[in-house]
């Protein structure tokens, strides 16, 4: 799963070969055909394997125990900093949306394993809005979408914002100013 992880997220799905997965590792083309059926199912399997690799970590930080904000603050800091240090589920989800989403559509698998951010946001939302922290009317899947898109970006067009504004984007201080600007966004959105 890793080398064909690297491969699509180095390479896109149309320039991934299978060949090459199977050079890098110790099997034949043959064996992948057998257990993902084409390269559609291994590319299928990579992402489902990326988002489930992203929801057991976050279903780690334990976060029915914070207060709704600082709730919110860990787990946008967890995404931004996941998403900083795995550019490859980003090229990955990059790549997929290139193709319109036509693989995840055929994954039995994709749905179940983004319901738990979901589950984690509504119930931090709730409190929020219960204590009279965050305010009503906000959609759990619109602030997932705004979150993961604050963070997505920093990566995503990380090369061409160094390039535009000749700041070395991936700077420690640089990173460090970018996720609390992250944070403060999504809390002062949900505030009341």
């Amino acid at each position: 799963m890793a080398v064909a992880t690297k491969e699509f997220a180095e390479k896109g799905y149309s320039g991934a070969r299978v060949d090459e997965i199977a050079a890098h590792t110790n099997t034949s083309k043959r064996m992948i055909y057998y257990y993902f059926e084409d390269k559609e199912g291994l590319f299928v399997a990579v992402l489902e394997e990326a988002y489930r690799r992203i929801r057991q970590i976050e279903a780690t930080l334990d976060l029915a125990h914070l207060e709704p904000e600082e709730a919110i603050r860990a787990l946008v800091g967890f995404t931004f900093d996941y998403q900083n240090a795995n550019e490859d589920f980003i090229r990955l989800v990059m790549v997929e949306n290139i193709h319109q989403g036509v693989h995840l559509a055929r994954s039995r698998a994709i749905q179940d394993l983004n319901v738990s951010i979901i589950d984690t946001l509504r119930d931090i939302y709730d409190r929020g809005v219960k204590a009279g922290t965050f305010r009503e009317g906000i959609d759990e899947i619109d602030l997932h979408m705004t979150i993961s898109a604050l963070c997505f970006f920093n990566v995503s067009n990380r090369a061409t914002f160094s390039q535009i504004f000749k700041r070395n984007m991936e700077a420690p201080d640089m990173l460090a100013n970018r996720r609390e600007t992250v944070i403060d966004t999504v809390i002062r959105y949900l505030r009341n």
